[in-house]
C-alpha cells in the first residue's frame, strides 16, 4: 500500500483495485442534493447561461438579442480563466498566413485526434469573429502601420497570436464584461454556485444554483442550457488555474446523463513561475516566441535536438521534456532566460510579466527565472458537435468545459480563446432554430446519506497530491492504479448530501478526478498530452478515436471518422 493510501485509509476503508474497471460506471447519485422544486424560488428565461468567460458572456449578449437570458456565474462577472489567459487569441489574419495553415498546425499538434470539419469550421470563422470583438471595443496591439500586431507561440509555422500587451484575456474580459452589465436584456447573477442541471423526460431543463444570501437552492428554468464552466485544474495540486476553476460543469453533466469524452488528455503548461503563489504565474509562450531560451541545470539549451521548433515546441513535447531534464538535474525547475531580449523591450512587450517577475524577486532583463509546468487546460470534457449541442437535449456547451474535436489531444496554444468565441457565436445561431418546448412544472429529487465523517481539507489534500503525483504528465498502469485506491475511498463522498459550496466542489472534483484516471488507465498508449510510460508509443492501429463516457454505462471507443455510437470497451 503506497504512502498516500495509508494515510487515508483511517477515513474510509480502501479496496484493492486490480481490475480494469479501477471505478464504478455510476459514480454517486443522480443529484447531489434532496430537493422539491415547488418548495425553492424560480426563474424563468429563454435561454440560461452558466459560466462568465469569452465563451459565456458572447453566448449572453448574442442570445439576448432575440431571447431573454439569464447568466449564472460562480464568482464575480470578472473572475475567469479567461481574464488569466496572457498569451492571446489565434486567428489567420495575416497577410502571410492563411485558414489552410491554421488549419494544417492545429490537426498536427492535434495528434490524430483533431475532428477534421470542426478545426476547419473554427479557423475559417476566425477572422469574422475576430473582426466583432474589435467592434466590441477589445483592443488588440498594432503594428505601425496600424495592422494587427501578430506573435508567435508554440506549434504555429508563422506569427499568428493578436495580443493585448501580455493580458490579452482581461482586455476582451473586461470588455465583453462591461458590455453584459450595461445590457438591460441580460439578467445577471453573480456568486452563485451551480449544484446539478435538471433533466425531465430526457432533457435539460434547467440547473439548480445555490444562492448565498438565503443559503437555499434557486432553481433555474429555461428551453436551452448553455454550459461554459471552464476547467477543473483544482483537481491538481500545481495549476495555472484560478481557485473556481473546479470541474462544476463537467460533473454536472456527468450526473444528468450526457457524454463526455477526452478527459485522459490534460495539458499542462510548460512554464509556470515556479514560486510559492497559488495559483501559479503563468509566463506565456509569447515570451519564448519573442526568442526567450530554456535552459538546464548547466545553462544549456536543452530543447535543440529535442524538436525542430525546439522552445516552440508543441506544448506536451516542451513539458514532458522539461520534466525529464528536472529529474536528470534534480531540481524542481528549468531555467527561463530572456535576458539577451533586453529590459525595454521587456518592459514594453511584457509589462506583467515584468512587473510580477520582479515582485518574485527576479529581474527578467538580468537574471534566469525558475519556471516548472503546471495543469493548464482540460481537453476533454462535456461531447459537443460542430454547433455545440451535448448528446442531451436543451444541453449546449463551450469552451474548456467541452471535447469539441478542436483539440485533439494535445491543444495549440492560443486557440482556446478562439474556441470559446466561435462555438458560442455558432450555438447562439443554432438556437434561432429550435422550437420551444413546454417546461416541467415541478422537479423532485430523492433522499441521500445526511452525514460524513470526514476532512474536507484532508479529502482536497489527498485528491490534488494523487492526481499531481499519479496521474500527471506521465503515467502508468501502477501509477494509475495507486490513483484509484485513493480516488475509490473518495467516491464515498458522492453519496452523501452536503450543502456548502466548497464541499459540493469537492465532490464534483471527486467526480472529475476519477474519469481521468479511469480514461488514463483504458488508453494504452502515448499521444499528445497523455503519456503512459509503460506504452510509451503512438497507436493508431487501436487507438485512433476517442474514449466516450455516461453514466451508468459502459465506456464506448469511437473511431476517428465514425458517426456511430461506438463500441463498448
Amino acid at each position: 500500500m503506497s504512502v498516500l493510501s495509508r494515510l487515508f485509509s483511517g477515513w474510509w476503508p480502501l479496496t484493492d483495485i486490480r481490475s480494469p474497471e479501477i471505478l464504478p460506471d455510476a459514480l454517486g447519485r443522480r443529484y447531489l442534493l434532496e430537493f422539491d422544486t415547488d418548495d425553492l424560488v424560480q426563474h424563468h428565461s429563454d435561454v440560461l447561461v452558466i459560466g462568465s468567460g469569452i465563451s459565456g458572456l458572447v453566448a449572453a449578449l448574442a442570445s439576448s438579442m432575440s431571447k431573454s437570458v439569464s447568466l449564472v456565474t460562480k464568482a464575480r462577472v470578472e473572475e475567469t480563466n479567461t481574464w488569466y489567459a496572457q498569451g492571446g487569441i489565434a486567428g489567420a489574419v495575416g497577410e502571410a498566413d492563411s485558414t489552410q495553415l491554421h488549419e494544417a498546425d492545429t490537426l498536427v499538434v492535434g495528434q490524430g485526434l483533431s475532428d477534421p470539419d470542426v478545426v476547419h469550421a473554427v479557423v475559417t470563422e476566425a477572422a469574422d469573429a475576430l473582426g466583432d470583438l474589435r467592434a466590441m471595443g477589445v483592443s488588440f496591439d498594432l503594428a505601425e502601420d496600424g495592422s494587427v500586431l501578430l506573435a508567435r507561440e508554440g506549434g504555429h509555422s508563422l506569427p499568428r497570436i493578436l495580443h493585448s500587451g501580455d493580458t490579452t484575456g482581461a482586455e476582451i474580459q473586461d470588455t465583453l464584461s462591461g458590455m453584459v452589465r450595461r445590457s438591460e436584456d441580460v439578467d445577471i447573477y453573480e456568486e452563485r454556485f451551480l449544484i446539478d442541471l435538471i433533466t425531465a423526460a430526457d432533457r435539460c431543463v434547467g440547473a439548480l444554483v445555490y444562492d448565498p444570501e438565503s443559503r437555499r437552492p434557486q432553481v433555474f428554468w429555461a428551453d436551452a442550457i448553455v454550459l461554459a464552466t471552464g476547467g477543473c485544474g483544482q483537481a491538481y495540486r500545481v495549476t495555472t488555474n484560478p481557485l473556481i476553476a473546479t470541474g462544476d460543469g463537467v460533473a454536472a453533466a456527468w450526473r444528468a446523463g450526457a457524454d463526455i469524452a477526452d478527459l485522459e488528455f490534460v495539458q499542462f503548461h510548460p512554464t509556470a513561475l515556479d514560486s510559492a503563489s497559488s495559483p501559479k504565474f503563468l509566463i506565456t509562450e509569447a515570451l519564448r516566441g519573442d526568442g526567450a531560451y530554456l535552459l538546464d541545470c548547466d545553462e544549456e539549451r536543452f530543447m535543440v535536438g529535442v524538436h525542430p521548433l525546439a522552445e516552440l515546441a508543441p506544448r506536451d513535447v516542451v513539458s514532458r521534456e522539461i520534466e525529464k531534464v528536472m529529474a536528470r538535474c534534480g531540481r524542481p525547475f528549468v531555467w527561463l532566460d530572456a535576458r539577451h531580449l533586453g529590459e525595454e523591450h521587456l518592459r514594453v512587450r511584457f509589462p506583467n510579466i515584468w512587473e510580477t517577475c520582479l515582485e518574485a524577486g527576479f529581474d527578467l532583463s538580468r537574471e534566469l527565472v525558475p519556471v516548472a509546468p503546471a495543469a493548464h487546460y482540460m481537453i476533454g470534457g462535456v461531447h459537443v458537435d460542430v454547433d455545440g449541442r451535448t448528446s442531451l437535449a436543451g444541453l449546449y456547451a463551450a469552451g474548456e468545459v467541452t471535447a469539441s474535436g478542436l483539440h485533439g489531444a494535445n491543444r495549440l496554444a492560443s486557440n482556446s480563446l478562439l474556441e470559446g468565441l466561435v462555438f458560442s457565436r455558432r450555438i447562439v445561431r443554432a438556437l434561432q432554430v429550435e422550437p420551444s418546448v413546454p417546461r416541467p412544472s415541478r422537479v423532485v429529487s430523492g433522499p441521500s446519506e445526511t452525514s460524513a465523517a470526514f476532512t474536507s481539507v484532508k479529502a482536497m489534500e489527498a485528491l490534488q497530491t494523487t492526481m499531481s503525483q499519479f496521474v500527471g504528465m506521465t503515467r502508468s498502469r501502477g501509477s494509475l492504479r495507486e490513483a484509484a485506491v485513493v480516488l475509490d475511498g473518495l467516491t464515498r463522498l458522492l453519496d452523501v448530501s452536503f450543502h456548502r459550496p466548497h464541499e459540493l466542489e469537492l465532490q464534483n472534483l471527486v467526480t472529475v478526478a476519477s474519469l481521468i484516471t479511469r480514461a488514463a488507465w483504458m488508453r494504452d498508449e502515448t499521444r499528445g498530452t497523455h503519456s503512459r510510460m509503460d506504452y510509451p508509443e503512438r497507436d493508431d492501429d487501436s487507438w485512433s478515436g476517442h474514449l466516450l463516457w455516461r453514466r451508468g454505462a459502459k465506456p464506448r471507443f469511437v473511431p476517428i471518422g465514425s458517426s456511430g455510437e461506438g463500441l463498448e470497451r
